[in-house]
C-alpha cells in the first residue's frame, strides 16, 4: 500500500524528547531565559549535541483551574509539534512556562512567537565572523 504524504511528513519532523523529573526542570532554569508576552522559554545546553532535544512545560496554578492550566499546555504542546519542533538544537533543553495570555492568543501568533524565541540567538553569543578574531 503506498504511503501518503502525511506519513512522509511525519518522518522529515524532528522528534523531541520530554522533560519529566523536577530536577531535569530545575538545570534548565540556570540557562538562558528568553522572554515573551505569551511564555518565558528557558533553554539549556547540554553540551550533547548527539542527543535529542528535550521540552518541558510549566503551567503555575495562579494562571487559573485545572481546565485552563490543562489547556494551555496541551496549546502549547501543539505549537511545538507543528511548528518549533524543526527549530529546536540537538543536546538542548527547553522549558516553557506558559502566561495567562496563552489561553485567549490565536493559536498562529502563539506557534510563531514560540517558533521565533526558539530560533533566537543567545544575546551573549558572538556571530560566526567574529569568532576568528583574536581579541
Amino acid at each position: 500500500m503506498p504511503e501518503t504524504g502525511r506519513m512522509n511528513a511525519d518522518k522529515e519532523k524532528q522528534t523531541v524528547g520530554r522533560l519529566k523529573s523536577r530536577p531535569q526542570f530545575l538545570a534548565v532554569r540556570a540557562g538562558e531565559k528568553r522572554r515573551g508576552s505569551l511564555f518565558l522559554l528557558e533553554v539549556l545546553d547540554r553540551k550533547a549535541p548527539e542527543t535529542e532535544p528535550r521540552v518541558g512545560f510549566t503551567v503555575t496554578k495562579k494562571h487559573g483551574n485545572a481546565v485552563e492550566r490543562n489547556r494551555m499546555r496541551r496549546r502549547l504542546k501543539e505549537a511545538v509539534r507543528l511548528n518549533a519542533a524543526f527549530a529546536m538544537q540537538p543536546g538542548h533543553d527547553y522549558v516553557i512556562v506558559a502566561r495567562r495570555d496563552v489561553l485567549d492568543a490565536p493559536f498562529a501568533r502563539l506557534a510563531a512567537q514560540l517558533a521565533d524565541r526558539i530560533k533566537a540567538r543567545p544575546k551573549n553569543a558572538r556571530s560566526p565572523a567574529t569568532d576568528s578574531r583574536k581579541v
